[in-house]
């Protein structure tokens, strides 16, 4: 492995470009139903669109800053993974 010349970093990017299979879908966001994993896999997302949605789900909006909108693939994966989340009750505790 070659650290420097930016051999490690182009094979980083790549892999972040290439298209999201199930199981890179399945390692981010973890085991999701068919109902959510194939309309996410159907906007043939890459792996750094699930990774943003991942991270704002997270709430971790250091990495977007606070005022900074979701978009493009990101945003729609993160419409499918909170699409029902209004129309389910309050849970008694």
């Amino acid at each position: 492995m070659k650290i420097f010349g930016g051999t490690v970093q182009k094979s980083a990017t790549a892999f972040h470009r290439k298209a999201a299979t199930h199981d890179d879908v399945k390692s981010i966001l973890g085991d999701l139903d068919e109902t959510k994993m194939l309309p996410i896999l159907a906007l043939r997302p890459t792996v750094a669109d699930i990774e943003e949605a991942s991270m704002w789900l997270a709430g971790d909006t250091d990495v977007f800053g606070a005022a900074a909108p979701l978009k493009g693939v990101a945003s729609q994966i993160v419409t499918i993974l909170t699409a029902h989340e209004e129309d389910e009750p309050p849970r008694a505790g």
